[in-house]
Parts: C-alpha cells; structure tokens; sequence
C-alpha cells in the first residue's frame, strides 16, 4: 500500500494536502505550516520525505491509529481526526478542506484510512507514505 500526501497550500498558520491511496484520490489534509529551520514542537510540519506506517495505539486518543515512523525531529506523529491547526500537534489531519483553513467530516475519513492501512497490515508489511510538498 502506499499512501501520497501531495501539499499544495502553504500559509502562515496551516498546509492544505490531499491525500492519495495507490494513485487514488481519498481526502485532504490539514498539518502545521512548513517551515524551513529548526522544528517547533506542535507548531511546525513534518518533513517532506517517505516514511513506513503501521498502526500503533494512540494513549491520547484511545485507539489505533495509522502512525509514521523514523520521522526526523518528530515523535508520535500519527495520521487522525481534528479541524482546524490547533488540532494537529505536529500530525497529519485527514477530512474535506470546505472550510477555509479547517477540515470538516474528519472523524469519517479517519477511520477510512485507518481500516485501509488494517486491511494492508493483513495483507503486506510495508506500508510507506510519500509526502511531497508542490509549489
């Protein structure tokens, strides 16, 4: 399986993405700004680059969670539900960017990408995600 996020909205306070599973289309994404220089805790994105995915158990939210591995400068960083910038902490936020700035139905397409990398996990071990940033 392989996950793309394609970063296409680079502003002040938030990146919009979509989010592609085998070359098909699932949802978009709402991260942190991506900022060059040091990483800010909670404030900034993960790095563009491809990384292994698995699903791990969030302590914070009570449940599986797809979960990015070997992220430089990062710990925890999982793929989950949240609207608006303040909701990432540094993770990937999946739902409908209709709302500027936020994204809306996020809980829904949570748990699609999390069953899709379960069914994966089932079936293959090497689940990677490529998060490309497109000016």
């Amino acid at each position: 399986m392989r996950i793309k996020v394609q970063r296409f909205f680079f502003g002040d306070k938030y990146t919009i993405g979509r989010l592609y599973i085998d070359e098909v289309y699932q949802c978009d994404t709402l991260e942190d700004p991506v900022r060059g220089g040091p990483k800010i805790p909670g404030e900034t994105a993960i790095p563009a680059g491809r990384y292994r995915v698995s699903l791990g158990f969030s302590p914070h939210f009570k449940r599986y969670l797809p979960y990015l591995h070997d992220v430089p400068g990062f710990t925890g960083i999982l793929i989950h539900s949240g609207n608006t910038p303040k909701d990432t902490r540094g993770c990937i936020l999946v739902g409908e960017n209709k709302v500027k700035g936020q994204v809306v139905n996020s809980r829904y397409w949570e748990m699609i990408i999390t069953d899709a990398v379960r069914y994966a996990e089932d079936i293959e071990d090497n689940i990677r995600i490529l998060i490309v940033n497109i000016k």
